[in-house]
């Protein structure tokens, strides 16, 4: 087997690893353990944490988040394998029915993006860095995080971006 040959079936086997995972989480799977090597590391953005191992990441993750958000679809728009590796994007349609930073259950309808790298070792994952846009669901729910300031304002033509003394962007 070639280098490239060799490559190509160990990213054919992270992949597969990480979509077992990922149904099992879209079937609200509680047996997530054959998933999950024990060293297993989930390395959240602000707001979400780092959770080491299994039984912290489904008591201060998993419950968390489906106690705060039922009826969840998982839409990953995109899945990309690289050896030992993989990653994709995407979102959770979900309904707010928990507490959810503070918030009380509203009942919207929310989008919840994210976007999700995994380290396979031994077929299962070992390491889970991961962004998820609270700021973006708490935008949702009523609460501005940016207090007006988002670059957003921006792209609105509400504001003007700042620039270095001297510098101007292409087209302005």
């Amino acid at each position: 087997m070639t280098d490239a040959e060799d490559h190509a079936r160990r990213s054919a086997a992270t992949l597969a690893a990480v979509r077992a995972m990922e149904d099992a989480l879209a079937a609200g799977s509680n047996d997530m353990a054959r998933h999950f090597h024990e060293d297993f590391l989930w390395r959240g953005n602000a707001g979400c944490g780092v959770k080491r191992g299994l039984p912290e990441f489904r008591r201060n993750w998993q419950l968390p988040l489906r106690a705060a958000f039922t009826e969840r679809v998982y839409l990953t728009e995109q899945f990309l394998a690289d050896g030992d590796w993989a990653a994709c994007f995407g979102h959770i349609e979900a309904t707010h029915s928990g507490p959810f930073m503070g918030i009380a259950p509203t009942g919207r309808r929310v989008t919840i993006p994210y976007m999700d790298f995994w380290r396979v070792e031994d077929g299962r994952i070992a390491d889970n860095p991961v962004f998820v846009d609270f700021a973006a669901v708490l935008a949702q729910l009523g609460r501005d995080v940016f207090a007006g300031d988002g670059w957003e304002a921006y792209d609105r033509g509400e504001r003007v971006p700042p620039a270095p003394e001297g510098q101007t962007a292409p087209g302005v």
